[in-house]
């Protein structure tokens, strides 16, 4: 039985690699994403390394407010120069540095516009000198206040050198300095991680990048000959106190990695969910093909059954056969995805500013992920094909068996029941009933869905598949293709379905992304009441932001009634993280944002006030009078009084703090201005003079108001591009599945093809008739995604009408091109299959057993 089932694999190849290179793709993806983060993770290792390799002892100050990796750059506490000199008494201590190192330091390049950074700080530090880790390769150190010096791929990315004089952004405006040295790290590189570094005298660091003198963000600890990292650590703990963290440089080597692979790991889970698509639609496309291989071999099968085969073998034949696809695609996918991970670390490591990538190396967890799900998903999509022929009963081998069509009964309630228990998930998903499981009910809730719509297709297919056809019923060749893509609807809903789950998805991606977008322009173009705003785009960690005296400035032009500077950051009120604002003219709240006031008095503020939207002070317990602890990214807590509360909308901040509050956010700087003209005064005067105003803020600029709607809304465009591209893989399986299903299918219908070319078919009307057989399928699939993605779409953003997204905006124009792309699909698909029909011999074919 081995033997006959290698010789049946053997000698159908081309089956062999269409069924298998679905698993490959996904296979790839899986394995990818684990190489990706096992390398990303290594080469972090090493920074970090390198970066603490001549530190035994680190002091720093506890954060203020403790942030993720994927929150954004940590906020340093600052320490007095006082610990310095505490330190440097204790015993043990060879020497100690006072280090400042703080990101936001963005120096504007020769081309007037700021360097920026997707990922890698920008830090601001003092030079401490030259190391064995870090060396001056062209100038000398800062010695004046207006000195600085930079690192390499710093210099390289401005395209500034050595006696440039530069403007570098920090916690103050523009200030210009003179480029005085370039440095670079041992191994003859341009940064640690990609970072760029700007470094100042000491005092001028403490105060652009601290705020105030004397003050240090960490302290640099070598210990003594003879003196034990650990012992010195815990000396030095005891002296200054529970208000440090106190590590030896291998902790806090370990600790900065771990926090970068944390958000690795989201970005892991990410291309994992990507994979987990891109195998539900390569088990479609096994399932389909083993269906007709099972189908194809229904005399063979029963043959042996004849000559004494049990149902058990003809199970195993058929599961060996998924065996050795699995295995093959697995070691192919392996391969692949070492390949696709090496490369998008490489490219991540260009992204970040030059990140020396540590060895491509192959974790354990992407071997056992490669052959696990390689193996599993074939032998499971090859299962129910396998039980279907072992029951093949042994007098078929006698006659001229044809595969009759089975009912439907049995799949049509099976999906429905499915379909059921996906809508019930999605339901307590999105209606926020399930707990702690939210995503992992939401996405149950898909993947059923999808299941059950896939088991319902049959139902649908015929009439819809027959209806599509008849747009073809005008020639032979297209009364042909339309008949035969309705003859099978088991096999034509397994190989639309595939295409399907991409189409869906990309649909319902689309229609929450254009509904958000919608509902917030609808919004913005409702409620904000200001003629001009001031804002830039973040493409970091780090929101961009102008100088204060912009407002005054602006205030001050010919027409300009009311201007309103925002300042945001991340604070604990009350002991509960929380975003807050502060703003310049707290009246703006109602006039400019359209905020009513539902206690108190939300027009001002004293400096020990602060004002709730509605929804929060209801959640934290607090009323017009109550005292509430805020402790902001810098400086002590203080307590404010609630002066007033106003209505929540989805414009206002929950927390709005008194303009004084500003100097202690991680960016005491405003992120946005918003400008309200008199009546009668027109943008175009006004906004040429903003404009100037802002020539030291390169980061932001001024824009109309639909223009401002139109840059924040556009930010949402970046993700469903990549969501699109990464989806495409999914699109390409179910276009092989197409390939697939035609390709068997013509294999299933020599001796019919024979029998038409022999009555006068031609060859050009044969290839046609199997063209409209793939684009009916390929839109049917389209059709059935665009449908089924749409509904998902609405579900959600019904789902999100109390976050905001009010408007349902359905894409027609997007589902046009996906209708349009999968009749193209169709074509494309055709062409192998269709070629081959053409070339069948006529004697041969109908002689054909």
């Amino acid at each position: 039985m081995f033997r006959a089932t290698w010789k049946s694999l053997l000698a159908r190849k081309v089956r062999l690699i269409l069924s298998g290179l679905a698993v490959v793709l996904g296979v790839m993806f899986v394995s990818g994403a684990f190489v990706l983060t096992d390398t990303l993770g290594r080469s972090f290792d090493a920074v970090f390394a390198d970066a603490y390799e001549g530190v035994d002892v680190n002091v720093s100050a506890k954060p203020k407010i403790e942030l993720s990796e994927t929150e954004g750059e940590q906020v340093p506490a600052a320490m007095p120069a006082a610990t310095l000199e505490k330190v440097r008494t204790v015993g043990g201590v060879a020497e100690a540095t006072g280090i400042v190192a703080a990101d936001g330091a963005r120096l504007i390049g020769s081309n007037g516009k700021v360097v920026t950074s997707f990922g890698p700080p920008q830090l601001g530090e003092n030079w401490v000198g030259e190391s064995d880790l870090v060396k001056l390769r062209e100038g000398r150190e800062p010695r004046a206040d207006d000195e600085i010096v930079i690192n390499g791929a710093l210099a390289q990315a401005a395209k500034v050198k050595v006696g440039d004089r530069v403007g570098v952004l920090t916690l103050e405006p523009k200030k210009d300095f003179t480029v005085v040295g370039v440095f670079g790290y041992s191994g003859d590189r341009d940064s640690l991680g990609g970072a760029n570094e700007v470094a100042f005298t000491t005092p001028v660091a403490q105060r652009l990048m601290l705020g105030e003198p004397d003050v240090f963000t960490n302290i640099s600890v070598t210990a003594a000959d003879g003196v034990g990292e650990t012992a010195l650590r815990d000396d030095i703990a005891a002296a200054v106190g529970g208000d440090y963290e106190v590590k030896t440089g291998e902790q806090l080597s370990a600790d900065a990695s771990a926090g970068l692979k944390e958000g690795l790991s989201f970005f892991n889970k990410i291309l994992l969910g990507f994979a987990a698509v891109a195998l539900l639609v390569g088990t479609f496309l096994i399932l389909n093909t083993f269906s007709i291989i099972v189908a194809q071999r229904t005399r063979e099968l029963a043959l042996m059954r004849a000559i004494g085969a049990s149902g058990r073998q003809i199970i195993g034949s058929v599961v060996l056969e998924a065996v050795a696809v699995g295995l093959i695609a697995s070691v192919l996918g392996l391969g692949a995805g070492i390949g696709v991970g090496a490369l998008l670390a490489y490219l991540f490591g260009k992204l970040a500013g030059g990140l020396a990538l540590a060895g491509i190396g192959v974790p354990a967890a992407a071997v056992i992920g490669a052959f696990s799900v390689g193996l599993v998903i074939t032998v499971v999509a090859a299962l129910l094909p396998a039980l279907r022929a072992s029951r093949i009963p042994p007098i078929a081998a006698m006659q001229d068996v044809a595969t009759p069509d089975r009912p439907l009964t049995k799949v049509t309630v099976a999906g429905a029941i499915v379909t059921g228990i996906g809508g019930t998930l999605l339901f307590l998903g999105l209606s926020g009933n399930a707990g702690d499981n939210t995503l992992a009910t939401i996405l149950g809730g898909v993947l059923f869905a999808f299941i059950g719509v896939a088991l319902l297709t049959p139902l649908i297919s015929r009439p819809v598949v027959s209806l599509l056809g008849a747009l073809f019923a005008w020639s032979v060749p297209g009364k042909l293709g339309r008949l035969n893509s309705g003859r099978n609807p088991r096999r034509t809903a397994i190989t639309a379905a595939a295409l399907m789950v991409g189409i869906a998805l990309v649909t319902g991606v689309t229609v929450i992304l254009d509904s958000a977008k919608g509902s917030i322009s609808a919004l913005a173009e409702d409620q904000i009441k200001a003629e001009l705003v001031i804002s830039g785009v973040q493409g970091g960690p780090r929101p961009p932001s102008f100088d204060p005296a912009v407002l005054e400035k602006a205030a001050a032009i010919p027409g300009v009634q009311m201007v309103d500077g925002e300042y945001g950051d991340m604070a604990v009120v009350n002991g509960e993280r929380t975003w807050v604002a502060a703003s310049s003219n707290v009246a703006s709240l109602e006039r400019i944002f359209g905020a009513k006031a539902t206690a108190g008095d939300i027009s001002r503020l004293a400096p020990d006030q602060m004002l709730f939207s509605s929804d929060t002070a209801t959640s934290r317990n607090v009323s017009v009078g109550s005292k509430v602890s805020v402790q902001l990214s810098r400086g002590e807590a203080r307590t404010y009084t609630v002066s007033g509360i106003y209505e929540s909308s989805q414009l206002t901040n929950p927390v709005v703090l008194p303009p004084q509050a500003a100097k202690d956010f991680a960016i005491p700087q405003p992120i946005q201005g918003f400008l309200q003209l008199a009546p009668g005064t027109r943008v175009a005067d006004v906004q040429p003079q903003v404009e100037t105003l802002l020539a030291d803020s390169p980061e932001v600029s001024v824009a109309d108001r639909a223009a401002f709607i139109e840059q924040q809304t556009s930010q949402l465009d970046t993700p469903l591009r990549m969501i699109q591209i990464l989806l495409a893989l999914a699109i390409v399986i179910a276009v092989l599945g197409i390939i697939n299903t035609l390709a068997l299918s013509v294999l299933e219908r020599t001796r019919e093809l024979g029998l038409l070319r022999a009555i006068g078919l031609r060859r050009a009307q044969t290839m046609r008739m199997i063209t409209v057989e793939a684009v009916v399928i390929s839109v049917f699939g389209a059709l059935l995604g665009v449908v089924v993605g749409t509904g998902l779409g609405a579900a959600v953003v019904e789902a999100l009408k109390d976050e905001g997204i009010t408007d349902l905006i359905l894409p027609w124009g997007q589902m046009g091109i996906f209708l349009g792309l999968a009749a193209i699909i169709g074509v494309i698909a055709a062409v192998l299959p269709a070629v081959r029909a053409a070339r069948i011999n006529v004697l041969g074919a109908i002689a054909h057993d």
